[in-house]
C-alpha cells in the first residue's frame, strides 16, 4: 500500500461543487447534477465501501472508461496485460440486460504495474474505442460521489458546463 494516499490525486478530497469549477473556488451548486451530488454527500447516501462487488487492493486498481459496449472481459484482459499482470477484472454490466456499461475496474498484481498502465494505457484504443484510464477514486478519494449520483470528474454537466478537477482538465489558478 502507498504511504501517501493523496500522492495519486490532483485534489486532496472530492467536493461536488468544486468539481464543476474551473479554479475550485465555487461555493454554490449551479447545476442539477451538482445539486444531487451535494445532497448525496451531505446526507451520507453513498457508501463507497458498501458495494460487495468491489474487491481487491484499491492502490493496484484502475478505472477504465469509454469502453466499447462490445468489449468483453477477455478482450480487456488481453489489452491490459500489456502493462502488467492482471489480478482481477470487473467489467460493469447493466443489472437487468447484462449489457456492458462501458467501464471496468482492473486490478494489477503490483502498484508499479498499475502506475505503468495509468501512464501508458490512457487514450489507447480497445475495440476501436479510445479509452480513458484513471485511479480508483471510489475507494481512495475522501468524499467521492459517482457520476450516476451527480458527481464525477471530467465531461459535461447537465447544463453543458465542463467539469474540472480530473486528469483531462485539472483545476487552474484564478486569473
Amino acid at each position: 500500500m502507498s504511504n501517501n494516499l493523496n500522492s495519486v490525486f490532483y485534489a486532496e478530497s472530492y467536493h461536488p461543487i468544486q468539481a464543476g469549477s474551473i479554479d475550485g473556488t465555487d461555493i454554490l451548486p449551479h447545476d442539477n447534477a451538482v445539486y444531487r451530488a451535494h445532497l448525496c454527500s451531505s446526507a451520507g447516501l453513498y457508501d463507497p465501501l458498501g458495494d460487495p462487488k468491489v474487491i481487491g487492493d484499491p492502490y493496484c486498481t484502475l478505472f477504465v472508461g469509454r469502453l466499447s459496449h462490445f468489449t468483453t472481459e477477455g478482450t480487456l484482459r488481453e489489452a491490459m496485460s500489456k502493462y502488467g499482470r492482471v489480478k482481477n477484472l470487473r467489467l460493469v454490466r447493466h443489472i437487468v440486460t447484462g449489457a456492458s456499461r462501458g467501464y471496468a475496474f482492473v486490478e494489477f498484481e503490483t502498484e508499479r504495474e498499475m502506475r505503468r498502465a495509468y501512464k501508458d494505457a490512457h487514450h489507447s484504443f480497445i475495440d476501436d474505442s479510445e479509452i480513458i484510464v484513471d485511479y480508483n477514486r471510489q475507494q481512495l478519494m475522501p468524499g467521492w460521489i459517482p457520476r450516476r449520483l451527480g458527481g464525477g470528474l471530467g465531461g459535461k454537466k447537465e447544463s453543458g458546463q465542463l467539469r474540472f478537477g480530473g486528469r483531462e482538465r485539472p483545476f487552474r489558478a484564478p486569473l
